[in-house]
């Protein structure tokens, strides 16, 4: 068995929007990642992936999203040892001003250039990868 996640690469004005996950998370509490969560077994419908992300999107940070098109996907284990299928997409910024709206799951928000994201020791590789990515993707690549 194993959990499906989706993740969004938020993009504005040339910054991608990051979160900071409540030290309350089970899984990378704390860390930099980006807006995302799993997809929940009662909500049998179409387009699962892209609906469930624009869920987590508006209880996590209050915005809406548009747009969205896929940028990766991988597999990992969570710090307690669950398989998680991870599905990355880039998405554009429809409405809303960003805030930690649910604060069991996060703790603050930031707008980040990929440069900035790129220089930063303290985000993980896989999130830098991510990004660059998205990026390659808005660059028409």
């Amino acid at each position: 068995m194993f959990i499906v996640n989706v993740e969004g690469a938020i993009y504005k004005n040339a910054k991608w929007l990051l979160i900071r996950r409540s030290e309350k998370e089970e899984h990378a509490g704390g860390g930099l990642s980006l807006v995302g969560g799993k997809v929940e077994k009662d909500e049998i419908k179409t387009n699962i992936l892209e609906e469930t992300l624009k869920r987590e999107v508006a209880e996590e940070v209050g915005i809406e999203v548009s747009n969205l098109r896929y940028v990766n996907s991988s597999l990992f284990e969570t710090d307690t040892g669950l398989t998680v299928i991870d599905i990355v997409f880039l998405c554009e910024h429809q409405s809303g001003e960003p805030y930690a709206k649910c604060l069991d799951e996060v703790s603050d928000v930031f707008w980040m250039s990929t440069q900035e994201i790129l220089d930063r020791a303290d985000i993980p590789v896989y999130l830098k990868e991510n990004i660059k990515l998205a990026d390659k993707i808005l660059q028409g690549n």
